[in-house]
């Protein structure tokens, strides 16, 4: 969804970024210079603690903080609040707003940026460097005689499992993600999956999600992944954030698994 109002191509590009995915992204293609408000979780994937936060794609400070930024691109990441996309759409400025669920989604938003901020090649050489990490994660899997069934959470309350992209992860790591990516899920359901391993990476908390509760759900005492306290905290950013940093992510998963690699049959 793209507002195109007073869009001007030879102003230059000010970008207010209301996702830290877009953030990421706009400074791995060394569009830093862009941005010129962020949200506040932002500084935790990009070298942008000097820039001022704004609120995001759910909640956004006062219209008048982006106006007196003088704007000429506003762009976001689901998940979106109604409300907030209606406060931005009242402003004259171009909306871009994103909605990836795949790592080929992920690519697409990559180019899409690239091409707004005239950093078309750079955009390119970002997606190879991504794919090439994958590749050399993938080769570099432990091998076992099954592959580990996985329950990655990006929310508890209501429970939440992690979104497509992570399942994609998951698999070149070597696992299975056993219950549908990013959709609410029930306690019954993750029991009756019987997870190996179960991966937290709530939003928003950065590696402050605590197995404790998972290790003493009562409905999930036989699951192998709690019998074996197979329960591990990933930080957040690293899996919640579809850009750059998701090599780093699949990197966590890929050392865990490595880890378990002779208790898992």
């Amino acid at each position: 969804m793209v507002n195109r109002r007073n869009s001007n191509r030879l102003s230059p590009l000010r970008v207010v970024s209301l996702a830290p995915s877009c953030t990421a992204i706009l400074c791995a293609l060394g569009a830093v210079r862009n941005l010129v408000a962020v949200t506040p979780w932002c500084a935790d994937v990009a070298p942008v603690g000097h820039l001022p936060a704004i609120g995001d794609c759910w909640r956004l400070d006062a219209l008048e903080k982006i106006a007196h930024l003088e704007p000429t691109l506003i762009v976001g990441s689901v998940p979106f609040h109604p409300d907030t996309v209606a406060r931005i759409l009242s402003v004259p400025v171009r909306f871009l707003a994103l909605n990836p669920r795949t790592l080929s989604d992920v690519e697409s938003d990559i180019q899409t940026l690239a091409r707004l901020s005239n950093r078309i090649a750079t955009g390119w050489r970002v997606i190879h460097r991504m794919k090439n990490a994958f590749e050399r994660i993938r080769r570099a899997a432990p091998q076992f005689s099954r592959r580990p069934r996985i329950y990655c959470e990006a929310w508890p309350k209501p429970r939440i499992s992690s979104p497509p992209w992570v399942s994609e992860l998951i698999s070149l790591c070597g696992g299975e993600m056993v219950v549908a990516p990013g959709c609410k899920v029930s306690d019954q359901e993750v029991a009756d999956a019987r997870p190996d391993i179960i991966l937290l990476a709530w939003a928003a908390t950065g590696q402050r999600a605590s197995p404790r509760k998972t290790l003493a759900h009562p409905l999930w005492q036989t699951i192998p992944a709690v019998r074996h306290k197979h329960v591990f905290v990933v930080q957040d950013e690293l899996l919640n954030t579809p850009g750059p940093p998701l090599v780093t992510g699949a990197l966590q998963i890929s050392r865990i698994l490595t880890s378990l690699a002779g208790e898992i049959a």
